[in-house]
């Protein structure tokens, strides 16, 4: 049976560098959320990824994520999928000794449900 995490908004993730690749849904979406054209979010909040094939989100300058306030994100209603796939879809060893997620046995398709979008938590 696969373990499916729940997300408890501890913001570990935020935390710890890293990039977080935005689709060009993402930065529509988080541009008219803070209420900028395309070019002025691109300009604020993205730098190129590593391998310059795309945007990701800046860090703040002690590696958390741009939009981290204290224990809450600040665009938490419309964050990017790679926020909320963690961490199911995506994780690295030893997640779990920062990552508070509770773990829990779920049926293979209760957890394709839970990681698909239709209803996944984070």
């Amino acid at each position: 049976m696969p373990v499916y995490y729940e997300c408890q908004r501890c913001t570990a993730c935020c935390r710890w560098p890293g990039q977080v690749r935005l689709s060009e849904k993402e930065i529509a979406r988080l541009a008219a959320f803070k209420q900028l054209s395309e070019f002025e979010f691109i300009q604020q909040f993205t730098r190129l990824t590593t391998g310059k094939r795309g945007l990701a989100l800046l860090d703040k300058p002690n590696g958390e994520c741009i939009f981290l306030e204290g224990n809450d994100c600040s665009v938490q209603a419309i964050k990017p999928q790679q926020c909320r796939d963690f961490p199911n879809l995506w994780n690295f060893p030893g997640f779990e000794k920062l990552c508070k997620a509770l773990p829990t046995i779920v049926s293979s398709e209760e957890y394709k449900r839970r990681t698909s979008g239709d209803g996944a938590a984070g």
